[in-house]
């Protein structure tokens, strides 16, 4: 696997709070990691990121949204794949998907979204018009409750602090589709080392919160990623991390995570885009593996979260 620049993303719809955090390799100093930077325009992000490169390899993308589709929901369009699916979604009969259903009765495969805004909305309602039994059903397989956490919110659901819709249908439409046919979608396509090999760009879907674990960061006592005070008293799991990788040159980002990536709005988004960088540091260079399971629901419609562990309970 030969990679050069891996970049990771903490997503919004909110563009003043989109953050990223890059590394690059780097002749006798191994990968060095820079300070989180604004994401900037979307349209000219891949081709920013490949200039930055200094010897040949892919770029490896991470967003922290969802990349990928329930396989019940996935189904029921018609479509043979993710990958055939965005490439459908937004024409003809599909012209209205990206359109959030502002009414109950507006849900539809072909109108999945809901609700627009708040005021005498139901989760049951979009189980209603997606004709299905419980929320499970919309669930991806890595969204769904382990031992580490509770279950993640449905794609579909557009309403409150943990929905991630939002963020998916905007990553999707201004990342994803203008080079859906030039890049390598992880783990749809492949594996990452057969992706290195064929693309230049291969994308993936992450999560800082499952990172988390992965440095060690304990949920007690609890802390917040939302205050700096929170995001320092964490950072010496962030600096274990670095001591420990020999191939890691993190000195410019050391100040603010001693600082707890600052105390503007934006320090936590600069926090989970660091952190999210670090877990896919470890995937690249074998120190943790993958993660996705060799099931064709998850290679043809749901993906996985890069890095996350995968267990016979989660597959059943």
């Amino acid at each position: 696997m030969t990679v050069s620049v891996i970049a990771h993303y903490d997503w919004s719809i909110d563009r003043s709070k989109r953050c990223m955090a890059v590394a690059i390799v780097a002749p006798q100093r191994g990968w060095v990691i820079g300070r989180p930077e604004p994401v900037g325009d979307t349209a000219s992000l891949i081709d920013r990121l490949q200039r930055r490169a200094v010897i040949t390899g892919s770029v490896l993308i991470g967003f922290d949204f969802p990349i990928g589709l329930p396989r019940s929901y996935g189904q029921k369009t018609g479509f043979k794949s993710f990958r055939d699916a965005l490439a459908g979604f937004g024409k003809g009969a599909w012209s209205d998907w990206y359109n959030v259903a502002e009414h109950r009765g507006e849900i539809s495969v072909h109108r999945p979204f809901y609700p627009m805004r708040p005021g005498g909305t139901k989760r049951a309602h979009l189980l209603e018009g997606l004709r299905v039994n419980e929320t499970a059903d919309l669930l991806r397989r890595c969204e769904r409750s382990t031992a580490d956490r509770q279950a993640a919110c449905s794609l579909f659901w557009t309403l409150g602090g943990n929905q991630v819709g939002k963020a998916a249908l905007t990553g999707w439409r201004e990342v994803i589709l203008p080079r859906l046919d030039n890049v390598g979608l992880w783990p749809f396509d492949g594996s990452l080392l057969e992706l290195t090999a064929m693309h230049p760009v291969v994308l993936a879907e992450t999560y800082p919160g499952d990172v988390y674990g992965q440095l060690g960061i304990p949920r007690r006592p609890v802390w917040s990623k939302r205050q700096q005070f929170g995001r320092r008293a964490v950072g010496n799991h962030l600096e274990r991390w670095i001591t420990r990788r020999a191939h890691v040159d993190a000195s410019a980002i050391l100040e603010l995570i001693e600082d707890g990536f600052g105390s503007d709005k934006t320090g936590e988004d600069r926090f989970d885009a660091s952190v999210g960088l670090l877990g896919m540091i470890d995937v690249v260079t074998g120190a943790r593996p993958e993660g996705a399971p060799t099931d064709d629901a998850v290679k043809t419609w749901e993906g996985w979260i890069l890095g996350q562990a995968s267990s016979r309970g989660d597959l059943t």
